[in-house]
């Protein structure tokens, strides 16, 4: 039986306050975000880039050399609901283990899933280092 698992990246600057959370599965790693403050009123209706980065001023995770949208740091966007996101999924693009000291940003635009190397996010709106617990 695996161990339960888990860890937590606290993102709070720019009035965006939340965390995500992370739990080992057998299947692979259950993501968790619930973010307040995101900006509500933008022209791609709130949609925001959301990845795992390899620090706050650094670019994706991307551990393979892949190209987007195909980094294990690559994740879905977050849907803004008049300032407000919640979102769980699971993904087997990395471990628990693997991502412990990287970080959590989310970015002002949509990701494009196209563009290289990063999707057209543009600005970061902040930033959290993921943390065991």
């Amino acid at each position: 039986m695996l161990k339960k698992k888990k860890a937590i990246a606290y993102l709070d600057q720019n009035g965006i306050k939340g965390q995500v959370t992370f739990q080992q599965k057998l299947q692979g790693v259950l993501v968790m975000a619930e973010m307040f403050g995101l900006p509500a009123q933008q022209e791609e209706w709130g949609i925001h880039g959301f990845h795992i980065h390899e620090n706050c001023q650094g670019g994706h995770y991307n551990p393979n050399q892949a190209i987007h949208p195909y980094h294990a740091g690559d994740l879905p966007p977050l849907f803004s609901n008049e300032g407000y996101a919640y979102q769980t999924f699971i993904t087997n693009r990395f471990t628990l283990k693997e991502i412990i000291g990287k970080t959590v940003v989310i970015h002002e635009n949509p990701d494009d899933f196209k563009t290289q190397p990063s999707g057209s996010v543009g600005q970061k709106l902040v930033c959290g280092v993921i943390e065991s617990v």
